[in-house]
């Protein structure tokens, strides 16, 4: 019988790194719904991962870019940001529209997402990192769709689409902000209501 005397597996470094990494993100999100912003730390981060601080500070240089990576994890899929085209522009916005107020009404998602806005509002590098990595993929998807109607005769060929996106998102933003008011299913259809009856061709 011959001895097998190859050499033990290595443990795969990157492999190991990607692990900590999503257990860092994960641990982040967790550690601010169940605490809130301001009681979050990198020490706690890095207890809850099982990971060192200097792992940590190695891929993140503030608390509020780990938290920004947390969520821009979520929004990460295979295909990209893409929205919703049947060929009816009123029924996939409000698709769209009534899925955005539920998110923003989730108490799971309002105090981590409240606490990445002071952030951005805070750190001017966060928020340019924000809008290059987030919102400006998120809404040139929107703004795709937004053209596919204007080529359907949906939307007034020459409205602003950043104006567009502003009339329809901006209210209920600030009423989520606020608090001034629910983010039920009829106020996010009323939006995109009257959005179109603006921009209408």
């Amino acid at each position: 019988m011959l001895l097998d005397v190859s050499q033990p597996k290595k443990p795969n470094p990157a492999r190991r790194s990607e692990r900590s990494r999503r257990a860092v993100l994960d641990a982040a999100r967790e550690l601010v719904s169940e605490l809130g912003y301001a009681k979050v730390s990198i020490e706690a981060i890095a207890a809850r991962a099982g990971v060192g601080k200097q792992t940590i500070y190695r891929w993140w240089p503030s608390k509020g870019a780990v938290i920004f990576d947390s969520f821009l994890e979520l929004s990460r899929g295979e295909e990209g940001v893409r929205l919703p085209d049947t060929g009816d522009l009123e029924a996939d916005l409000r698709a769209v529209m009534r899925a955005t107020a539920a998110e923003f009404a989730d108490p799971a998602f309002e105090a981590p997402i409240r606490a990445l806005n002071m952030e951005i509002i805070a750190d001017p590098a966060l928020a340019a990192q924000y809008r290059e990595k987030l919102a400006g993929p998120v809404d040139e998807a929107k703004k795709e769709r937004l053209r596919a109607a204007q080529r359907a005769g949906q939307l007034a060929p020459d409205a602003d689409l950043d104006l567009v996106l502003e009339v329809l998102y901006a209210p209920l933003y600030q009423r989520w902000l606020h608090r001034s008011g629910p983010l039920t299913p009829q106020y996010a259809d009323a939006l995109v209501k009257t959005t179109l009856r603006a921009f209408a061709p």
